[in-house]
């Protein structure tokens, strides 16, 4: 702390009993005023840990629900259910989803309803769309989502440190990784739908703005973007624009699927409630596409996210990536992107790494969502009513003995319940391939 270290003394004080005989106004006057920078962080950082440890115990408190959930949903399957108890591993690779069925009716709410199948690579797929009517319907919305909430996993963590102006920086404070928000058969319905918006692209369906497909003139080049929200420059237009939003053009407005996702993300702590995005970018990689070392444009408030779809991928971050060849880069960090996950870029991991994507090993698909600043939003700009007020999920209490006596009398004729539709997911038209068929080497089933 900052103040006069001659009156420092070896003699051991009881912190701890001092502060339990102050009020709650004379505990904030003492942490807030004349702290070094040091005591600062080791407070936030206690901050933070409290914060967390209370969201774990409410989650929890309630982990034997969602587990007596993936007993009912699984039957004898022997995989494990991701919950609070286990660790997120970022270096563990995760496999994209073989497609050879559909995997749920063309009539259910599939991604809006909390209740589809858990995210496991290894299980069957399986319709879970009558999760509500298998023997278990007294079990409260509450707990129907929770189940899907504990799966969760998120690693606050990130740390690597660099020398900016005589410092030890911590380059990636404020990144966060959440995976299994989006489970197989939801990415399965985004993937379609970005699919149905390429080829609206390609019919000169969307605004000219909104969609861009350029010549592939060298490796690397020629990502596919689609736009909503906004319009956003890379670099001067051939109008003058600079880089950042147009504000005099026009886009195409969120589709309602993407305005679910980031309820989504809002309604399960990914995003906070003070920074709800408002436009994306969409990008489809083929083979060897890439994102070049950048900085997002502070026409964008932070925190961002990104959510992958289709191929696992590989971001780094430093202060100084370097260009080995085309859509070759080195950095000191590189952080294994799952499908399904969001990455949330905020502070120094925002502001002072760049981040890049190396040219992708097969097809991949991002949504970047952002939140325009309110000086930058376009002039004719009307916000989405629906991502007004969005309400963050509480846990429900872990009263749930009565819940699981019907988890367990609805087990036995769980199968009866289970339907396998029999239409194909995908058509093979175009050069739009199915899920399962991005990767060749972890297209195999698992057995």
């Amino acid at each position: 702390m900052a103040g006069d270290y001659g009156r420092w003394s070896p003699v051991k004080r009881d912190f701890k009993a001092m502060l339990k005989n102050l009020s709650h106004e004379e505990i904030l006057e003492v942490l807030s005023e004349g702290l070094c920078a040091y005591c600062e962080e080791v407070i936030e950082g206690r901050i933070n840990s409290l914060n967390q440890r209370r969201l774990d115990e409410m989650a929890l408190a309630n982990v034997n629900i969602a587990e007596s959930s993936a007993e009912l949903l699984q039957g004898d399957s022997s995989d494990d259910v991701i919950s609070p108890k286990r660790k997120l591993n970022v270096d563990a690779h995760t496999h994209s989803p073989r497609v050879e069925e559909s995997t749920y009716s063309g009539s259910a709410k599939r991604f809006v309803s909390v209740l589809s199948k858990p995210v496991n690579n290894k299980q069957p797929t399986f319709d879970h769309s009558n999760f509500g009517q298998v023997g278990n319907a007294d079990l409260s919305e509450d707990h129907k989502e929770l189940f899907r909430f504990c799966q969760v996993g998120r690693r606050k963590d990130f740390a690597y440190y660099e020398n900016i102006d005589g410092k030890k920086v911590n380059v990636l404070k404020g990144l966060e990784l959440y995976t299994n928000v989006f489970n197989p058969d939801e990415q399965k319905e985004i993937v379609e739908l970005v699919y149905k918006l390429q080829r609206m692209g390609r019919n000169r369906e969307l605004r000219a703005r909104t969609y861009s497909e350029p010549r592939k003139w060298m490796r690397g080049k020629g990502r596919v973007t689609i736009q909503f929200g906004c319009c956003y420059n890379y670099a001067v237009d051939k109008d003058g624009n600079p880089p950042g939003i147009v504000r005099d053009e026009v886009a195409d407005p969120l589709p309602p699927l993407f305005k679910e996702m980031i309820k989504r993300m809002v309604r399960w702590h990914v995003l906070p409630p003070s920074c709800v995005p408002d436009s994306c970018i969409v990008n489809i990689y083929e083979e060897g596409d890439c994102i070049p070392p950048h900085i997002d444009h502070h026409d964008f408030v932070r925190p961002f996210c990104t959510v992958s779809f289709l191929a696992e991928c590989k971001i780094l971050f430093g202060t100084n990536l370097k260009i080995v060849n085309e859509g070759e880069f080195s950095g000191p960090f590189s952080l294994p992107l799952p499908l399904g996950s969001v990455l949330i870029l905020n502070g120094n991991g925002a502001d002072v790494a760049k981040h890049c994507v190396p040219g992708v090993p097969a097809k991949r698909i991002s949504i970047t969502f952002r939140k325009m600043d309110a000086s930058k939003l376009p002039y004719r700009y009307t916000p989405a009513p629906e991502l007004v007020g969005i309400e963050r999920f509480v846990p429900p209490s872990p009263n749930t003995s009565r819940n699981r006596q019907h988890l367990k009398d609805g087990k036995s004729d769980k199968r009866e319940h289970v339907a396998k539709s029999e239409n194909k997911v995908f058509s093979n038209e175009d050069d739009f391939p199915p899920l399962g068929k991005s990767t060749p080497s972890k297209s195999k089933s698992r057995r």
